[in-house]
């Protein structure tokens, strides 16, 4: 199901338009995003590094500083253990690089995904021992680890931990209390205590802030940390975190950035995937370099994708990012298949009368689950859980929806898994094969999902007919970047839009071009990615076989449709034209 609504916050969007030259459209985008008054928008439209906060804010920073500063005097030996996804994958790097700099003997470890699951474990702590290591410093995992920190110091050894993820807790009589652990310091903005006033930052900013006042320490130059500004750009809106105060900063510098990265691995990747000539954009480090990054850690080991962002030869380089572009073509072809099966299991087993969708597929790669429990929940706007088969346990992985906080729900069922961990928006989980039926049956239990949680809602920007759409306005939209997480992309919308022709376009013939005329007479291309067949279904339904012969003949074809959409502007052999990309419609 699915409702759209037209937003309407109000400001005098034509005096702020003036004031800052942009179109009064452009303001309107601007105050929907609940950016108010003119500093607020200066530093929306505008932000730079000066918008980052103070990184002596951060609980325990100093104190971590302190102890590596002594360690290295110590001459004593340091391991970096992270996450294998594109965040854990930067906050090592970034830590690696830095502390290399400071000449700390350090080297580094990633979990394996399949035999070790997520974050530090005891496995690593015996290792780290056994080889003579003195310091572990985690990075985007350990907040949870609370048993295996303990494990560490019972061997002497001191932890750091740098980690976003939420603070675990108990529920005692009606309130959270929330878990302490022994490692030696933690760096938290989630931490209750912490007085950093944004908590929003994924790992490898965290990791940043880190090495700010670690450099400040040791003498160096105060921007020396900029080189890593890129790098927690790409964790940021991979992570999908939300764009918004200081993350919108940083992002937007590090979209500017990246082309001109002094990096022969960041290069190459860039290079392999034909965006060397490219402007950079949210998109492009979402669904193109951040992909490439995650799926050494899905298939692989994602130990690879950190030693790519260290190589400094770049015909190697080039080797090694191709060879993680290979990997990730490879993850796209296995991902589809288990997708199809998933949607097949929904519908056939009638998974989809559940609120909480939880779907086993013991033949899917564990590193998949996430992935395909995002397409489930895509398409059934539920919370979804994807389970694999993993040894002697199931690993499973979940996605959630606006309303449904999913570590709070695990948190209710915690007795039956054997660990878990995670987001209000996406947690993993580890549990027994036999506890499947009664996992899925309590969340559904404890679900308190209305039909109106489950109603996806379609925030309409503006409803804009196709004639106001010209080439400024579209340039200007361009400030808005970048996209994502609380910074989404406009959506605009008109009704009454009579199809005047349509062709199929693609190898699998699966997107559909139209022209489309509005009331005032304007036609304009327009293209649906993805949704063809579905479309031409419901036009079939509503019109009948003669009117979407028409429709694709070009005669006299009377439908109409109503459809939220994108403008932008298609170049082809050197002309410039006004088109629009379908995202909704109803007809």
């Amino acid at each position: 199901m699915e409702k759209w609504f037209i937003q309407t916050k109000k400001a005098d969007f034509f005096a702020l338009g003036k004031e800052f030259q942009i179109d009064p459209v452009i303001v309107r985008l601007i105050r929907n995003r609940d950016v108010i008054g003119k500093d607020a928008i200066r530093d929306y439209l505008y932000g730079n590094l000066n918008n980052l906060h103070d990184p002596h804010q951060l609980k325990d920073a100093k104190k971590a500083a302190d102890i590596l500063m002594t360690k290295w005097k110590q001459k004593k030996k340091v391991r970096i253990i992270s996450d294998y996804d594109v965040d854990g994958v930067v906050s090592n790097y970034i830590l690696w690089t830095a502390f290399h700099r400071c000449g700390i003997d350090v080297d580094f470890r990633i979990p394996d995904r399949v035999t070790d699951g997520y974050g530090i474990n005891e496995r690593l702590i015996r290792q780290a021992k056994k080889d003579g290591i003195d310091t572990i410093v985690t990075c985007d995992n350990g907040i949870a680890a609370i048993p295996q920190i303990a494990y560490g110091k019972s061997l002497g050894l001191t932890i750091i931990v740098t980690d976003h993820h939420d603070i675990p807790y108990e529920m005692i009589d009606g309130e959270k209390k929330y878990l302490s652990s022994q490692a030696d310091a933690i760096i938290n903005p989630k931490q209750p205590e912490c007085p950093y006033p944004y908590d929003k930052i994924c790992g490898a900013v965290v990791a940043m802030k880190f090495v700010q006042i670690l450099y400040e320490k040791m003498g160096l130059a105060s921007d020396a940390y900029e080189q890593f500004v890129p790098f927690a750009a790409i964790a940021t809106v991979c992570d999908v975190v939300d764009l918004t105060d200081e993350n919108r900063a940083l992002v937007r510098v590090g979209l500017e950035r990246i082309p001109q990265v002094d990096n022969p691995g960041l290069q190459a990747l860039l290079e392999v995937n034909g965006l060397l000539e490219k402007k950079i954009s949210s998109y492009h480090l979402g669904f193109v370099i951040g992909p490439c990054i995650n799926a050494t850690g899905r298939l692989e080991t994602a130990e690879q994708a950190v030693r790519l962002l260290m190589e400094t030869d770049i015909l190697k380089a080039r080797a090694m990012a191709q060879k993680l572009k290979d990997l990730n073509d490879e993850r796209k072809n296995m991902t589809e298949e288990g997708t199809k099966i998933a949607f097949q299991m929904v519908e056939e087993q009638d998974l989809k009368r559940d609120k909480v969708l939880v779907v086993y597929l013991p033949d899917c790669h564990e590193s998949l689950a996430g992935i395909i429990a995002g397409r489930i929940k895509e398409r059934y706007y539920k919370p979804t859980i994807v389970l694999t088969k993993a040894d002697e346990f199931v690993k499973g992985s979940g996605r959630s929806i606006e309303g449904y906080h999913m570590f709070e729900a695990l948190n209710e069922v915690k007795d039956l898994m054997e660990k878990f961990g995670g987001h209000p928006m996406a947690a993993g989980m580890t549990l027994k094969e036999e506890h499947i039926g009664e996992f899925r049956r309590r969340l559904n239990e404890n679900a308190r999902l209305t039909e109106d949680d489950l109603t996806r809602k379609i925030l309409i920007d503006v409803p804009m007919p196709l004639d106001y759409i010209h080439e400024e306005l579209i340039e200007q939209l361009e400030l808005l970047e970048p996209f994502g997480k609380e910074n989404p992309k406009p959506i605009f919308a008109e009704k009454n839009l009579r199809i005047v022709s349509a062709r199929r376009l693609g190898a699998k013939k699966n997107v559909l071009k139209m022209r489309l005329q509005n009331v005032n007479g304007t036609i304009l291309d327009a293209l649906l990615f993805q949704e063809a067949d579905a479309f031409e279904e419901k036009l079939l339904a509503r019109y009948g076989r003669h009117e979407v012969d028409c429709m694709y003949s070009g005669r006299n074809c009377s439908m109409t449709i109503a459809c939220t959409y994108y403008p932008n502007i298609n170049e082809y052999q050197g002309r410039r034209t006004i088109q629009i990309v379908i995202q909704n419609y109803m007809v």
